[in-house]
């Protein structure tokens, strides 16, 4: 069964409490300065009241935000100038641009000082703190109004610079202190936060990053959502719909940690690639990557929902020189659920008028005139377990009725939307539209049947077994990363090995599997769940459970794998060139 909140064992020796209480017993007696670090997200002066009252020392508070240089001050060094209303270029900057000039935090004599915000770990202090609550809570906060964003306490909200400016000079601060860090909170509760010591949480985070680990899933809402995972997983029942389902997206994506849902800490995924780069990635991808984990796997829900916008990603050139990232948005969609009678948007026609599609785009965003993309855009049959390949500049969109398992690079905001369907957003307010973004990034290369020819390719027999056989089903020359899928028959077992490049599993079909690495680490694997297998681990099997299954693999292609994915592609699949 698909599990909500997979967990792992703390390391033998880690410290974990829940409660004030429980965390305060964990101060020194002595005189000393703690600094607290973490997002704005964290409540900080309730955090230092309710620290405060279970300690029986005098406490002095110094709260950093109150020292920052003033917003305009801030909104200047932190703004790349281009004046763009839907990205900023990803912010560099280090948190000591917020302030002026750093508080003094003068050590107590008796008793302690307590320094806490954004920023804290910048003064003078003996032990130092990281509290956090998911990213998740940040951007719900955010969208709703009631967050705030780094450095601008009082001004309204924007979702914008939470993206490109607070979360890149956030990740890395919070990155540089890992190795650190004397303890961390986890404050999703403010009232009952949990603890885990820092040498107990390094330890936790060298063996996850040696065996098969899975991330804390979660499903948001959009206009386009659909219904799938509330009625196949239990997800959010009560929210509106599970569009975007976030199954391994590195820069949000969290470990849970703990004894048991009383006891349990969600710790970012990224800490595991910055302390064990190698281990987690493979040298190789370390090499290309630093510390940024390049694959992600997340859901498009639509079934009973609507379209996805047509919309491209960035071009290389372009995202690394206007955006700041310094590799691209390439996707994959794989059809998990899908029929003939559901579409996938992909490529352009060959008789598509580029200079006829740019004018339809600029009057349905401006003057909200309709137009029917499949006149310039092609549409394929979403037929479950097809595979359509999606470099970065190709029009594409998930139609109606699918569940797909986008398989892609992890660079996940840059959606440059050409036409939506005229549809508002959850406030009634029309989607935002950055077209002129996309027209610049549009490849006009990929069109007509060199888009069948090219991304939508047939399997590719890699190499079998007993009641198994693995195969390639998508690679590119362009694109930095494979996907592969094995079929396992009933009780069939397969042995791979990581090789030195970690992998990225997910089971499209089937009850589930068995993964079992030669350490001896098993780990249960169910329908529609993804799981990291980090290049540390080596050989392992994927045993099949009940019946037979099918397994989706993504991996990062070495540099002699380039140039050979052309052998053995044909087309399999032929666009309705029509509308549909």
């Amino acid at each position: 069964m698909y599990r909500l909140d997979p967990r792992y064992g703390p390391a033998p020796g880690a410290v974990m409490a829940s409660g004030w209480p429980a965390v305060a017993a964990h101060l020194p007696d002595g005189p000393a300065t703690l600094a607290v670090e973490g997002p704005p997200s964290v409540d900080f002066p309730h955090l230092a009241a309710r620290l405060t009252e279970h300690l029986a020392v005098p406490v002095r508070t110094l709260d950093v935000q109150a020292h920052y240089a003033s917003p305009h001050d801030v909104r200047h060094r932190t703004d790349d100038g281009i004046g763009d209303p839907y990205y900023c270029k990803l912010a560099t900057n280090p948190l000591s641009d917020l302030f002026d000039q750093l508080p003094c935090g003068e050590g107590p004599q008796d008793g302690l000082l307590l320094v806490h915000g954004p920023g804290a770990s910048l003064v003078p202090h003996d032990v130092l703190w990281y509290a956090d609550v998911p990213k998740r809570h940040a951007e719900a906060a955010v969208a709703a109004g009631t967050g705030r964003n780094l450095g601008l306490p009082d001004a309204a909200p924007d979702l914008r610079r939470l993206f490109y400016v607070d979360w890149p000079m956030l990740d890395r601060h919070r990155d540089a202190l890992a190795a650190r860090v004397d303890a961390w909170l986890d404050t999703q509760e403010p009232d009952r936060p949990v603890y885990v010591d820092g040498p107990g949480l390094r330890a936790t985070l060298a063996a996850l990053a040696r065996q098969p680990v899975r991330t804390r899933p979660y499903f948001n809402s959009t206009p386009w959502g659909g219904h799938w995972a509330q009625r196949a997983l239990g997800f959010n029942p009560g929210a509106r719909n599970t569009a975007l389902g976030y199954e391994l997206i590195a820069p949000e994506a969290g470990v849970l940690i703990g004894t048991g849902p009383g006891l349990q800490a969600e710790i970012p995924f990224q800490l595991l690639c910055v302390l064990h780069p190698e281990e987690v990635l493979g040298a190789d991808a370390h090499a290309r990557f630093g510390t940024s984990f390049p694959i992600r796997f997340d859901y498009l829900d639509t079934v009973d929902g609507g379209d996805l916008s047509v919309h491209c990603h960035p071009q290389e050139r372009y995202m690394r020189e206007r955006f700041g990232w310094p590799y691209t948005q390439h996707e994959t969609y794989y059809m998990t659920l899908g029929s003939p009678r559901t579409r996938v948007f992909l490529g352009l026609r060959e008789d598509a008028d580029i200079d006829l599609f740019r004018k339809e785009v600029e009057e349905a965003a401006k003057d909200g005139v309709p137009m029917d993309p499949a006149d310039h855009v092609l549409t394929f049959p979403a037929e479950q377990g097809r595979l359509f390949m999606i470099p970065a500049g190709t029009p594409h969109a998930s139609g109606a009725g699918n569940l797909v398992l986008e398989i892609s690079a992890t660079p996940y905001l840059y959606s440059l939307r050409f036409y939506d369907w005229l549809r508002p957003d959850a406030d009634g307010r029309p989607r935002q539209l950055p077209y002129e973004h996309g027209l610049a990034n549009l490849d006009t290369r990929r069109r007509g049947e060199a888009v069948a020819r090219e991304l939508v390719q047939e399997p590719r027999l890699l190499r079998s077994g007993d009641g198994w056989h693995e195969e390639v089903i998508g690679a590119l020359d362009e694109m930095f990363y494979e996907v592969r899928r094995y079929d396992l028959d009933a009780g069939a077992v397969a042995d791979d090995d990581t090789a030195g490049r970690f992998h990225v599993l997910n089971v499209v079909e089937g009850e589930g599997v068995e993964i079992e690495a030669a350490a001896g680490d098993r780990h249960a694997l169910a329908y529609a769940e993804t799981l990291t297998v980090p290049a540390a681990v080596g050989a392992y099997r994927i045993a099949a459970r009940g019946g037979g299954a099918k397994v989706v693999k993504a991996l990062v292609r070495l540099s002699a794998d380039t140039g050979s994915s052309a052998a053995g592609r044909s087309a399999v699949a032929r666009p309705d060139a029509g509308r549909s």
